[in-house]
C-alpha cells in the first residue's frame, strides 16, 4: 500500500510539473510575440508543446518565428481553451514563418491578416483526425495581404482550404502538398498569383479559383497555375453547410469560378472522377447578386498543354452536379474531363454572339482534352462537345513583380 501510495504521489508531482512546464513555455511564446523588436528571430525549440490560448503577433516588422523543422517544433492546440487561431499575425510588415508544424486549433491554423511581406516556408499545418466538419476551415491563411510567398508546406484537414489565399496581391504559392481538405489550394478574389509545383491529392477539389461576392476586394485575375499533379480529388464534401465550398463536387481536379484571366496549363490532371478542369459562371451557384461591383461571369481562361487522365465510369451520384450530370448531361461513363457552363456576359458579345477576342475562353494542345459546354443558361438544351471551337491564344499577361 506504502509503495502504491509513493507511486501516485510521484506520478501526480509528474504531471503536474508537465503542466507548468507547459504553461511556461506557452508563456513565453506569447511573451516573445509581443515584446520582440521588429528584426528579431525568435526560435522555438524542437518538441510537443500543448497550447492553450491563441498566439497572436501585431504591428511587427521584419520578425522571423522558426521552429527546429517540420514534425520536430509541434505546437498543438488540441485542448484550445480560448480564441479561435492558432497564431494571428496582423498588421505587420516581411515576416516570415518557417520549419514548424501547427496542429489542431478551433478555428483556423495559421491566419495572416493585414501584412505586407509574408512567408510560410517548410510548416505543416494539420487537422490530426478524420476529416470533419468541426475542423477549422483554413490550415494556411493569409488574407489582405501583399506579396505572399507559401513554399515546401504541408495542409491537412481544413474544412474548407487548407492553403488558402483571400483577398491578397502578388502571391507565390509552390513545391507544397494539400490533402484530406474540401479544397486543397485555393485562389480567391486575389491578383498577380502564381500556382506551381505543387501536389492537391485526395482533397474533394484539387486546386480552386474563385471570384465572389461581397468581399472588400471585389476582383481577382491574372492568375497561373502550372507544373501541378492534381491527383484523384475525390473525397467526399465535409465542408459545414451553407459554405460556398460546400457545393464543390467530389471529384473536382480544378475549378474556376467567376475570375478572369487565369491561365492553365502544364500540369497532370488525373483520375478526378467529376471534372478534369471546371469553368463556371456564380450564377451555377443559383445565389442571388445583390453585389452591384460583382462581375459573376469568368472569362479570358486559359487551359492549355495539360495532360489528362480519367477511367470510364460515371460521375458520383450524390450531390447537385452528380443529379446534373446523371439526368441533364447524361455523359454516361464517358465523362468530359474540360467542362465549361458555357454562360456569358452580354455585355462582352460581339455581333456573332460570342465573346470579343481578349474575353475568350481557349482549350488547346491538352492531351486526352475532351470537352463539354454544358450550356447551363439555356438548360442544357444545346450541349456542345467540339473543343475546336475554342482553340485560341489569348495575351500573355504578368503576375508576379
Amino acid at each position: 500500500m506504502t509503495q502504491r501510495f509513493l507511486y501516485l504521489v510521484i506520478l501526480q508531482i509528474a504531471i503536474v510539473s508537465q503542466v507548468v512546464g507547459q504553461q511556461a513555455i506557452e508563456k513565453k511564446i506569447q511573451t516573445d510575440l509581443i515584446l520582440a523588436e521588429d528584426g528579431s528571430t525568435i526560435q522555438l525549440e524542437e518538441g510537443t508543446f500543448q497550447i492553450s490560448q491563441s498566439l497572436s503577433m501585431d504591428g511587427k516588422k521584419n520578425m522571423i518565428i522558426r521552429g527546429k523543422g517540420i514534425d520536430k517544433t509541434i505546437l498543438s492546440f488540441k485542448n484550445q481553451a480560448g480564441g479561435a487561431e492558432g497564431i494571428k499575425i496582423t498588421n505587420s510588415e516581411n515576416i516570415i514563418l518557417e520549419d514548424m508544424t501547427v496542429q489542431d486549433s478551433k478555428g483556423d491554423l495559421i491566419k495572416t491578416m493585414h501584412v505586407k511581406g509574408i512567408t510560410f516556408r517548410r510548416i505543416k499545418a494539420e487537422w490530426t483526425g478524420k476529416p470533419s466538419p468541426t475542423n477549422g476551415s483554413y490550415a494556411l491563411y493569409p488574407v489582405l495581404c501583399e506579396n505572399v510567398l507559401i513554399d515546401s508546406c504541408i495542409a491537412i484537414g481544413a474544412s474548407d482550404a487548407g492553403i488558402y489565399v483571400g483577398q491578397s496581391k502578388y502571391i507565390e504559392v509552390k513545391n507544397s502538398t494539400a490533402f484530406q481538405n474540401v479544397a486543397g489550394i485555393e485562389i480567391e478574389n486575389s491578383q498577380f498569383a502564381e500556382v506551381h509545383h505543387n501536389k492537391a491529392y485526395g482533397n474533394t477539389g484539387g486546386i480552386l479559383v474563385f471570384d465572389l461576392p461581397d468581399l472588400v476586394q471585389k476582383k481577382g485575375g491574372h492568375v497561373k497555375v502550372y507544373q501541378n499533379e492534381v491527383i484523384e480529388n475525390n473525397l467526399a464534401n465535409f465542408a459545414p453547410k451553407g459554405n460556398i465550398v460546400a457545393r464543390v463536387p467530389k471529384g473536382t481536379g480544378m475549378l474556376v469560378l467567376a475570375t478572369s484571366q487565369v491561365e492553365i496549363f502544364n500540369n497532370k490532371i488525373h483520375q478526378n472522377k467529376t471534372m478534369g478542369v471546371g469553368i463556371i459562371s456564380y450564377h451555377m451557384t443559383e445565389n442571388k447578386i445583390t453585389d452591384l461591383e460583382y462581375d459573376p461571369y469568368p472569362t479570358a481562361i486559359e487551359i492549355r498543354d495539360n495532360d489528362f487522365e480519367r477511367k470510364p465510369g460515371r460521375v458520383p451520384a450524390k450531390g447537385r452536379f452528380g443529379q446534373m450530370y446523371r439526368f441533364k448531361l447524361k455523359f454516361g461513363r464517358q465523362v468530359p474531363n474540360i467542362v465549361y457552363d458555357g454562360i456569358l456576359d452580354p455585355k462582352r458579345l460581339d455581333s456573332s454572339g460570342e465573346y470579343f477576342p481578349s474575353y475568350r475562353i481557349c482549350i488547346r494542345n491538352n492531351t486526352n482534352q475532351s470537352f463539354a459546354n454544358i450550356d447551363a443558361e439555356h438548360d442544357f438544351k444545346n450541349i456542345q462537345r467540339d473543343v475546336s471551337l475554342y482553340n485560341c491564344h489569348l495575351q500573355a499577361f504578368k503576375t508576379l513583380r
